[in-house]
């Protein structure tokens, strides 16, 4: 091959953003008793033999964007679970029915929805949006190699006091005061990688409810001197409480609030008016992880924000 000629370098293509809404009926087929709702936004792509379709045109190896599209649908109908066994059932999919298809990401974003009281009782089949974090999960597959990453969104996290933030180095342009009490308010973005799948009672969905749990405990009982402290114990935490997660990796805004001036009004502020700033922010990321375990590059290939 002469030096300069163009090529194909690596590719994926699927269906973006499907919409899947699954109502699990006390008595299936009938309107009655007391409904459950699963709510997904999925993703999936493909990775493999795909060349003569993009140098040629040659869709002979091509699984249409619709067939996929279906195939999740039609994967519904037996039920949902958690979302990572829903992905994790479709990688084995394309992947064992497709010889040409060595891999790809499935990644599912779940929304919460919340059942609306009446009298002072949830409702049997009627629900409201939750203001709650958007659950989220991947699935990776490179041959016989699979990669299986869950995580939170969005989860808008404030400590009112127990936070402070000084003795950084100042230059002729530092004007940013050090504090000694000060809100933090953040918005994590989390992802966990599974070294080795979760068994047993509850599975995906009762290993996501406990770190997220202990997410939410370390921020609140840990004195923070700085956001990078409080999301590197929150890691921590994670990983010494689930020997089955390899690795942990945060990506949390720093959402300002400052102290409103009143003294132009004659009045005083002890700590209790503040503006809420939304940009610009500090965007602090960090990685939590054991000692010499294996990394995992393919594992976090696509996932954004994220070295």
């Amino acid at each position: 091959m002469a030096a300069g000629d163009v090529v194909l370098g690596e590719n994926q293509y699927g269906k973006a953003e499907c919409r899947l809404v699954r109502i699990d009926r006390e008595t299936p087929g009938a309107p009655g008793g007391r409904h459950r709702i699963t709510d997904l936004t999925v993703t999936g792509q493909l990775r493999g033999d795909f060349a003569a379709c993009h140098t040629d045109g040659d869709n002979s190896q091509v699984v249409a964007t619709d067939t996929q599209k279906n195939t999740l649908y039609a994967f519904a109908r037996d039920g949902v679970g958690a979302p990572e066994e829903l992905l994790l059932r479709l990688a084995e999919h394309f992947t064992t029915g497709f010889p040409w298809v060595s891999g790809g990401r499935w990644e599912a974003r779940q929304h919460a929805w919340e059942r609306i009281e009446v009298d002072g009782a949830p409702h049997d089949h009627s629900f409201v949006r939750g203001g709650r974090e958007t659950r989220t999960a991947l699935v990776q597959r490179d041959g016989d190699d699979v990669f299986v990453l869950a995580g939170l969104r969005d989860l808008t996290v404030l400590k009112s006091t127990g936070s402070e933030f000084g003795g950084f180095p100042r230059d002729r342009y530092t004007t940013l005061p050090e504090t000694d009490d000060r809100i933090l308010a953040t918005d994590v973005t989390a992802w966990w990688r599974y070294a080795e799948l979760p068994s047993g009672s509850g599975g995906f969905a009762a290993t996501y409810a406990a770190v997220r749990d202990l997410l939410l405990a370390t921020f609140a009982d840990l004195h923070s001197l700085a956001l990078q402290q409080t999301i590197f114990a929150m890691g921590k935490a994670v990983l010494e409480a689930f020997p089955g997660i390899a690795e942990v990796r945060l990506s949390c805004p720093n959402n300002h609030h400052f102290l409103v001036d009143l003294e132009p009004f004659g009045l005083d502020n002890p700590g209790e008016v503040f503006v809420a700033a939304d940009r610009p922010y500090g965007l602090i990321q960090a990685t939590v992880q054991r000692e010499g375990e294996a990394r995992e590059p393919r594992a976090w290939a696509t996932v954004a924000g994220f070295a």
